[in-house]
């Protein structure tokens, strides 16, 4: 699949912000972190502000993004719809949490329930947009239990760094929050090398020769369908070299998971002017590392499609 960076950019950044504002949600209504005027500030423009910036980013791959607004009436059958709808939906009780713990500098009563009802919120986006590709069935390295827990992790390993980050630059942070933010890249890293090789090991059920109903031989196209190359192949044929593939691999796993995972170790040992430095690197490391991660998502998805080209 061809990977645009509109469609990279808002799968990463939405993935970080509905993970950092459950997290603050659930903390928040459960009085594990007290009202603060700046630390709510902070917490809900960063959270709100990488959910907008992503969602507006996934309105440039439209080919018409004035008529965005008519996806929102299929969501009885499309995810993608329900993923819009969802995400929509989620800014009131966001808006209202934010407005409880940053103007009233409460976290009780209705802010609480506001709250959980944003966590709630942020979690089911989540999983509506993993399952925009899982659910599509020509796309076999899509079409897998790898891909909805996936991004389930995926958003609470960079939530979580994020909200270390930021309770460490109030000085709330601890040593519980740093092993919390560690383990989850752990488990990130350990659910994406299980990926790739679930989807190096794939055998595509579908063959020209089944295609076609034709048993017996190999099937060959004796003309090509088109001479140059055209737009359901540039979108749905995207090919990427092995050794390409491999070293963003490479990369991927430095900076979305080593290098942060080391960071925030080093972060255990260093006090807090250090600490805090390291937290915000790390973080700013896995975002980093998770856009290479989701233009390799799409790069390595091959369509169905493809066969009628002969690829």
């Amino acid at each position: 699949m061809h990977p645009a960076f509109s469609v990279v950019f808002f799968t990463t950044a939405t993935g970080a912000g509905y993970g950092l504002l459950a997290l603050l949600g659930m903390l928040g209504a459960l009085g594990f972190v007290q009202p603060d005027f700046w630390l709510g500030f902070t917490g809900m423009a960063l959270a709100l502000g990488l959910i907008t910036a992503g969602l507006l980013s996934s309105t440039g791959h439209l080919g018409r993004p004035e008529r965005a607004w008519r996806a929102f009436s299929q969501w009885r059958s499309s995810w993608l719809s329900r993923e819009g709808v969802l995400s929509v939906a989620t800014y009131v009780p966001a808006g209202l949490f934010g407005i409880g713990w940053v103007l009233l500098g409460r976290i009780d009563g209705w802010i609480t329930a506001a709250g959980l009802i944003a966590a709630c919120g942020a979690v089911a986006t989540v999983c509506a947009t993993g399952m925009i590709y899982a659910s599509l069935k020509p796309i076999a390295q899509w079409h897998s239990p790898y891909t909805l827990p996936g991004y389930l992790i995926f958003s609470a390993m960079s939530g979580l760094l994020l909200l270390n980050a930021l309770l460490q630059g109030f000085g709330l942070g601890s040593r519980i929050g740093l092993a919390l933010a560690v383990l989850a890249t752990l488990v990130g890293w350990g659910w994406k090398l299980a990926t790739w090789r679930h989807n190096d090991r794939l055998e595509i059920p579908s063959t020209a020769n089944t295609a076609t109903g034709l048993a017996g031989g190999t099937v060959r196209s004796l003309e090509w369908p088109h001479t140059e190359e055209n737009y359901v192949l540039k979108e749905m044929g995207f090919r990427i070299a092995r050794k390409h593939a491999a070293k963003l691999r490479r990369i991927t796993q430095g900076l979305a998971f080593l290098l942060p995972a080391l960071l925030l170790a080093a972060a255990f040992a260093l006090p807090s002017p250090l600490a805090v430095i390291l937290s915000v690197l790390a973080a700013i490391a896995q975002l980093s590392g998770l856009l290479v991660e989701r233009w390799l998502f799409f790069a390595e998805a091959k369509h169905t499609v493809t066969l009628y080209y002969g690829r």
